[in-house]
């Protein structure tokens, strides 16, 4: 099974740079997308009627914002929204499906603004998920998305320029800490653990071209699948964002 996780900003303005094309060669078995900013009766209808997919989209209160989504060729028996933080929860920042064989939860966290302003709730999300993960934590669970942190030095170009900057701050990369002690494992690092691999770059003086990039998108599993993942990938290549897909390659 093929799990893929793309932060796609906007999937609207993806979907005009090509989404489409990449999802039909990608042959996944599952889409996890965050910061898709539309309401359903905005998408196209190629968006909305993939064939052989089913979408469950979670939008925003606020037009044009955040907002997460799953595209899955099997059909959960459960779907939940919901963390129980209101401003979270508006924002919908988290699309969960329960499987028979497993349970997927895609994460779209927030960023924490350029002057730490939203610092604050950063950690209260963090703090509330804990909680909320906890009650999971000897389920089968594989984690996506967008957390909006790098974790270790490896995971940024520029570390050392950037270590009192947001998403590479010490309580952030402490947040990521404990996701790992809570026994979810990062799958990239599982499989490499060497730098240069980079989900996000900014949009500035050529960032992307000279690889100046943060890894900030993750797949965690929970213990009990880690044997079962045979591959994780960053697919850095791939355009339309200023983020680009990542996934593993799991047997369930």
């Amino acid at each position: 099974m093929k799990i893929f996780s793309w932060n796609v900003n906007g999937l609207r303005a993806s979907y005009k740079k090509g989404f489409l094309n990449w999802f039909k060669d990608a042959k996944p078995d599952i889409v996890c997308l965050q910061e898709v900013r539309s309401q359903k009766n905005e998408l196209p209808e190629a968006l909305k009627e993939i064939s052989g997919y089913n979408l469950f989209l979670n939008p925003a209160k606020k037009p044009g914002y955040s907002g997460t989504a799953i595209y899955t060729k099997q059909k959960p028996i459960k779907e939940a929204i919901i963390i129980g933080l209101d401003r979270f929860d508006k924002e919908a920042r988290m699309t969960r499906l329960d499987f028979p064989e497993f349970t997927l939860i895609n994460f779209y966290l927030p960023h924490g603004g350029r002057q730490k302003e939203n610092l604050d709730y950063k950690l209260e999300v963090y703090s509330h998920i804990f909680k909320y993960l906890k009650k999971l934590k000897n389920k089968k669970i594989v984690l996506v998305g967008d957390f909006n942190i790098a974790h270790q030095e490896i995971d940024l170009a520029r570390p050392k320029d950037n270590k009192n900057n947001i998403m590479f701050t010490p309580k952030e990369r402490q947040q990521i800490d404990k996701i790992i002690k809570l026994g979810f494992i990062d799958t990239f690092r599982k499989f490499d653990k060497t730098t240069g691999h980079y989900t996000w770059w900014s949009n500035f003086a050529k960032a992307r071209e000279r690889n100046l990039g943060w890894r900030i998108d993750y797949c965690f599993v929970s213990k009990p699948l880690v044997k079962k993942v045979k591959h994780a990938f960053i697919l850095d290549r791939v355009l339309g964002s200023d983020h680009c897909p990542i996934g593993i390659d799991i047997s369930i």
